[in-house]
Parts: structure tokens; C-alpha cells; sequence
């Protein structure tokens, strides 16, 4: 089982955006978000809190041309960051799960640290829209980035709901339970959680 501490800083700039970002996966939610977009930064300060993540994340993007950019890249950046921070994986739990109510909405999200990035996001419910300068498409833009620098598998489903404001913040507080069961430490694991010896 790994005793060094779990934590990472990654910065990324690219002409589109400039992130950087700090992360302690045995954390309670401390440190600040600031993205330059509102509702972002409480879907952030969610996933932090729900997650036990010491996270603070600044970014500086182009935000004339949408949030996209802006979105997209620190999901890039924290998939980074968690990698960094998991190492060679031993010693976690691996699998994660949880089901979340927001008011009328509710979602599920089930992860494996598995080291095969892949995304399955149903969220039907989740109507086109904008939420604080927050394109309700770019959950999964989210979503999808983090997995693919953390090489996790993510699968995302909207239960139920109608508004869209807590149709996202179920989906993110789901996936921050889930991944703070999954990349929990399991005293009883001595090694690798795999079969093959590595994730």
C-alpha cells in the first residue's frame, strides 16, 4: 500500500487558455476556484467539497469566444492532476458509486480507476441551454477531458429532473462521491487492485 502523499500541481497554457491547478486527493475541500465562469466555479467548489479534494484551480481563458475552451481545459488539467497524484495506483479501492438527488433531479455515477479512459454520459433530461455563462453541453466536454488524462472510466446517467441548474450539480456531486470512493484507500489491499498487477 502507497505511503507517499497524494497530491499534484499541474499548469497548462495553451493560446486558448491558462490553467493552473493544485490537488490533494486526501483533502476536505479546501482552496479556491476561479475560472471566469460563475457556475463552473460552484460546480468546482462541489466537486471538491463532495470529493474530500484539496483542489484550487485558476484559469485565464478566452471566454469572448464561450466557456468552451475554459471548460474543457481544466477538465484536461485536474484528469492530469489526479493521475499525478493516484501514481502506480496501489493500495485504492478502485470502484466507486453513487446516486445523488438535487431537489426534483437525480443522477448516478459509477467509476473504475482502470487506466481505460471511457465516458458513458446519459443525461437526456439535460435540455440545450446556458447556466451562468455555462453551456449545459459542456458537463460532458467535462467529464469526458478528465477521463481521459486520468484514464478513467466514467459512466454518468440522469435518473431524473427538469432543471437543468440541478440536473449538472447532481451529476458533478455523484461523480465526487463516486470518485472518492473509488480512489480511497482500502486498508485490506496490499498491491494493485488488478489482476494484471497494474492500472
Amino acid at each position: 500500500m502507497t505511503t507517499t502523499t497524494r497530491t499534484s500541481e499541474i499548469a497548462r497554457r495553451t493560446k486558448e487558455t491558462d490553467v493552473r491547478l493544485t490537488l490533494g486527493l486526501d483533502g476536505a475541500g479546501a482552496g479556491e476556484r476561479s475560472t471566469g465562469v460563475g457556475f463552473f466555479d460552484h460546480m468546482l467548489d462541489l466537486l471538491a467539497r463532495h470529493g474530500r479534494l484539496d483542489l484550487t484551480v485558476q484559469v485565464d481563458g478566452d471566454l469572448e469566444t464561450g466557456a468552451h475552451h475554459t471548460v474543457e481545459d481544466t477538465g484536461i488539467v485536474l484528469g492530469q492532476a489526479l493521475d499525478q497524484a493516484l501514481g502506480d495506483r496501489s493500495g485504492i479501492t478502485r470502484y466507486g458509486h453513487a446516486v445523488v438527488p438535487m431537489d426534483e433531479a437525480r443522477a448516478a455515477c459509477a467509476i473504475d480507476v482502470s487506466g481505460r479512459p471511457y465516458v458513458l454520459f446519459e443525461a437526456p433530461e439535460l435540455t440545450p441551454g446556458v447556466t451562468g455563462g455555462f453551456e449545459h453541453e459542456l458537463a460532458e466536454e467535462f467529464f469526458r477531458a478528465l477521463s481521459n488524462q486520468a484514464k478513467l472510466t466514467i459512466h454518468l446517467t440522469v435518473e431524473a429532473g427538469t432543471n437543468a441548474h440541478h440536473v449538472i450539480e447532481a451529476l458533478f456531486k455523484a461523480f465526487a462521491r463516486a470518485l472518492r470512493e473509488a480512489v480511497a484507500i482500502d486498508p485490506t489491499e496490499t498491491g494493485v487492485p488488478s489482476t494484471k498487477g497494474v492500472l
